[in-house]
């Protein structure tokens, strides 16, 4: 019995970069039986008009507010800056989408509960991406230190790559996404880690 693909709308799609261009656009369109991307909004309505041309997306919507009223969009992906999650999970769970956002999922602990909270009283179904908490360079990262095998942990530079999907033509970029010096606090917040100078 075949099953309805679910409408997917994306918030923070660039034409040339990004994570949503590199990783969900492609991720998505890989699974075509379940999934069709609809809309898409972008920093800019220009943007969005040339990310939707340039991927084949039917919709490049000025707003979010559009995107979440959109009647084909079920489920909104958002892959902006974290400052911003609150304002469009939010909406998007106002909308009654579902909704699939990135790590963390606020700014705090209290964003993440007032999101939590509101999606259990409109009854959406929400997740967040925690790709990286199954992949294996990060659970041997981990288990070496758990085990002691490094000691004490003053600094770390953790360099990612991505791989960019544009037609046939794949590359690898290197992106330096997190260099930080700490000697204090690590406590857990909204599913991630918040790393606290003291």
């Amino acid at each position: 019995m075949k099953t309805k693909r679910i409408g997917v709308g994306i918030l923070g799609v660039h034409p040339d970069k990004g994570w949503a261009t590199l990783a969900h656009v492609p991720a998505l369109r890989s699974l075509p039986a379940d999934y069709e991307i609809v809309a898409i909004t972008s920093n800019s309505p220009d943007n969005a008009r040339r990310a939707a041309q340039r991927l084949d997306i039917p919709h490049a919507l000025s707003t979010t507010a559009e995107l979440v009223a959109h009647p084909a969009v079920e489920l909104v992906v958002v892959t902006v800056k974290v400052s911003n999650h609150f304002e469009l999970v939010t909406a998007a769970i106002s909308a009654g989408k579902a909704v699939y956002c990135e790590w963390p999922l606020g700014v705090d602990l209290e964003q993440a509960e007032a999101m939590a909270k509101l999606a259990r009283s409109k009854n959406v179904h929400t997740t967040i991406g925690l790709q990286t908490r199954a992949a294996p360079v990060f659970n041997y990262v981990r288990d070496i230190i758990r085990d002691g095998y490094v000691g004490d942990v003053l600094s770390t530079t953790l360099i990612g790559s991505a791989l960019a999907f544009t037609g046939s033509n794949i590359r690898t970029n290197r992106i330096p996404i997190f260099r930080h010096l700490w000697t204090g606090r690590i406590r857990k917040c909204a599913g991630s880690i918040r790393i606290s100078q003291s």
